[in-house]
């Protein structure tokens, strides 16, 4: 059994790497600002403690709306001078399209560092449907990206992938990059939650001003509006479209299709609850 501490252990992919380590046998340990194990980015006096006595560490950073290399790289230190043998961090495949900015500046202080390391980029995830940004509003997803179509990831996918690499240690000084089998516009699959959940779903494309202009209405960091813009012009442009093995070469099995991640998880969501009677 090794000991592997989850950066960001309450969000979508550290939940799911949690669990599965524990299911493969491993003591997994959540950490963060409001977990059982403290853990602060901004608090330098939390990290010792989070990684004493780890073999590795899935490393989620705070955001991508400021440059937080410096951090990660005061961090790496000090893991290697607590023995870890493994940092995998959670990148995003988008950083091919703003490779300046916060993701992709971590990822180079990753490289630099003094842990071995592993980075794991995967495209939109399927659960952007029921978490997160592309969540319907009264039936309705809104984003900017036309007929773009993108091979959406399953999280869990994500997370079995992770746990491989740190279990057993390998793709050591490599990006690993993760989507799902096939590329689907928003249209299909807005198709496939209707499906799904029986909740009438479609697809609105918005302008990518007005996608902005709301974000920074909104409040939203300028350095997270330019890089949701750049990933959702990828989309638009069909620059996201194309598919990654990363979990085939990971795992040995094909990347769960959309269909299958939907009818699975789809049911639960909180916007699929109040589905008319059959």
């Amino acid at each position: 059994m090794a000991r592997f501490v989850i950066l960001g252990g309450s969000g979508k992919v550290g939940r799911r790497l949690t669990r599965t380590l524990e299911r493969h046998g491993h003591q997994a340990v959540p950490a963060g600002r409001r977990s059982v194990c403290r853990f602060d980015w901004q608090d330098t006096s939390t990290w010792r403690q989070t990684v004493t006595g780890a073999d590795g560490v899935f490393v989620v950073g705070p955001g991508s709306a400021r440059d937080w290399s410096d951090a990660l790289a005061a961090f790496l230190d000090v893991a290697a001078a607590e023995g870890v043998g493994h940092a995998v961090l959670l990148s995003a495949r988008a950083v091919e399209f703003l490779p300046g900015g916060a993701v992709g500046l971590a990822e180079r202080a990753l490289e630099a560092g003094p842990v071995p390391w592993t980075v794991l980029r995967p495209t939109h995830f399927a659960q952007n449907f029921t978490e997160a940004m592309f969540v319907p509003v009264d039936g309705v997803i809104s984003a900017p990206v036309d007929a773009g179509a993108v091979p959406f990831v399953d999280v869990l996918d994500i997370a079995e992938v992770a746990a491989r690499v740190l279990a057993d240690r390998t793709f050591t000084g490599e990006r690993i990059a993760l989507s799902g089998p096939a590329a689907l516009t928003f249209a299909q699959a807005a198709d496939a939650l209707t499906a799904a959940s029986g909740v009438p779903v479609r697809f609105r494309p918005e302008e990518p001003e007005a996608h902005a202009a709301r974000l920074r209405a909104a409040g939203t960091p300028e350095g997270y509006v330019r890089w949701r813009m750049a990933m959702l012009d990828a989309v638009r442009t069909g620059a996201d479209a194309y598919l990654s093995d990363g979990v085939t070469q990971v795992l040995g099995r094909p990347a769960t299709g959309f269909a299958a991640w939907a009818a699975r998880e789809v049911p639960d969501a909180a916007w699929a609850a109040h589905r008319p009677e059959r």
